[in-house]
């Protein structure tokens, strides 16, 4: 029973990445509300950029989840 338990904490210890990365992506999309409500012509030019590094940062989501689902079933 101490395994299965050790699992639990080691999987939710492997999810404390999500709070960044919602703070990351939280800042990203503000920024960009922020620029392009001061400048609208520069949205083109942007967006691009705004779509990447949400790749970027929901990819360490997409990692640490799959660190989670390793130590809980194996």
């Amino acid at each position: 029973m101490e395994l299965d338990a050790a699992k639990m904490i080691g999987a939710g210890l492997a999810t404390f990445a999500l709070f960044g990365v919602g703070l990351g992506i939280g800042n990203i999309f503000s920024t960009l509300i922020s620029t392009v409500g001061r400048n609208p012509s520069v949205q083109q030019r942007v967006f691009p950029y705004a779509i990447i590094g949400f790749a970027f940062v929901e990819s360490i989501a997409l990692f640490s989840l799959l660190i989670a689902f390793l130590i809980l079933f194996t």
